[in-house]
């Protein structure tokens, strides 16, 4: 009798200990599976605000804020453009100081605390860059998309796709460039965006599911004349434009293809969100088993539209060694096995989604040298 007590209480502390797993699993799974647009993704770190003068800010010290190059700094109820860093300018031993191009938004006070974001505008095209515009409304799987539609001479059109933690304000970074070559732009509000449908299971899929959304822009794009299209995504964003690419009914109407910072390795992706959230190192499995129990995500590996054969068109990737949510490795094997297509711009000292802003000049000179055969 005692031994089966004994044996009956075993059992109960290992369901109970396997269904704690699997809700910390689920927890730690919530960083990349509930990701909120426009919220700074874990990896990001929050910075104090210690002074603002005429043009400068200064910061507190930190990897982060001693990046290269242009970036928004936002922080609850404010907005900012900061430039590079100001080696310079007298600063304690625990700031940084930065060129502060602008106050866009709210107030910078002492003590506020800020992350950086790749965002470097907010509202509209017409607001933040004096870029005509027109609200337009695609038919998607699940409803209504909202995008905006940036009018061009060409009939090459290029659809932009944001990234984790950010929103389609991101893709206004290079809306004044694409403007200047006389691209129509459309740029895509996707499923759990801000004024787009919410998903089924209320969870993000890392592109999965959601490059559908890419496909009805595809198709808006299609009706409304557009010839051949260029799909530019950054992040999951990327991962969309990838999908498309392989798997949309007008896939032939695809002339060329933008990745910025690609995850091409979700699995990666999943536990580098759920490491920042300083999950133990024994659960990140258990996060990965249950993202894949939510949202029937496959495991990492090349296949179907990430497997270089399966590339029609040409492809540039912007992606660098510093990115700690989706790793530079794949992007260079991806290059190297398609050296007929592919072209990989590495960037240095950039954090994922980042990669315009270590350099915007560098840039949009490689995006001209791209685009040009394909306009």
């Amino acid at each position: 009798m005692r031994t089966a007590k004994a044996a009956a209480a075993a059992v109960t502390v290992a369901i109970a200990a396997g269904a704690a797993g699997l809700a910390a699993g689920r927890f730690a799974s919530d960083a990349a599976l509930k990701a909120v647009p426009g919220r700074p993704l874990p990896t990001e770190p929050r910075l104090t605000v210690h002074s603002t003068a005429a043009g400068r800010i200064t910061l507190t010290r930190d990897l982060a804020s001693q990046r290269p190059g242009t970036y928004g700094l936002a922080g609850d109820g404010s907005h900012a453009i900061v430039g590079p860093v100001l080696h310079t300018a007298p600063h304690s031993a625990d700031t940084v100081v930065r060129r502060l191009e602008s106050v866009t938004h709210g107030v910078l006070e002492p003590g506020d605390k800020a992350w950086l974001t790749p965002n470097l505008y907010i509202g509209n095209p017409s607001a933040a860059l004096g870029l005509e515009h027109a609200e337009v409304e695609v038919p998607g799987e699940l409803g209504t998309l909202p995008a905006w539609l940036v009018p061009g001479v060409r009939d090459t059109w290029v659809i932009t796709v944001h990234g984790l933690g950010t929103t389609r304000e991101h893709p206004m970074n290079v809306m004044g460039f694409l403007g200047r070559h006389h691209f129509t732009v459309l740029d895509l509000a996707y499923r759990g965006d801000l004024g787009a449908p919410r998903p089924p299971d209320g969870l993000n899929h890392l592109g999965e599911t959601e490059w559908r959304d890419v496909d009805a822009a595809i198709r808006y794009a299609v009706r409304q004349g557009a010839r051949r299209l260029v799909l530019h995504g950054w992040s999951i964003g990327a991962t969309m434009a990838l999908r498309a690419a392989a798997y949309s009914p007008l896939r032939e109407r695809i002339s060329g293809l933008v990745l910025d910072s690609p995850v091409l390795r979700w699995e990666t992706t999943l536990r580098a969100l759920a490491s920042a959230r300083h999950t133990p190192g024994a659960l990140l499995p258990l996060a990965v088993r249950a993202a894949q129990g939510r949202t029937g995500l496959h495991g990492d590996r090349d296949h179907g539209a990430f497997a270089p054969d399966q590339l029609q068109v040409p492809v540039l990737i912007f992606h660098g060694p510093d990115d700690t949510i989706a790793p530079w490795a794949p992007s260079r094997r991806l290059a190297e096995c398609r050296g007929d297509l592919v072209t990989l711009h590495t960037v240095r000292n950039a954090p994922h989604g980042a990669m315009w802003n270590a350099d915007p000049g560098t840039y949009e000179e490689a995006m001209r040298r791209f685009l040009t055969p394909l306009m």
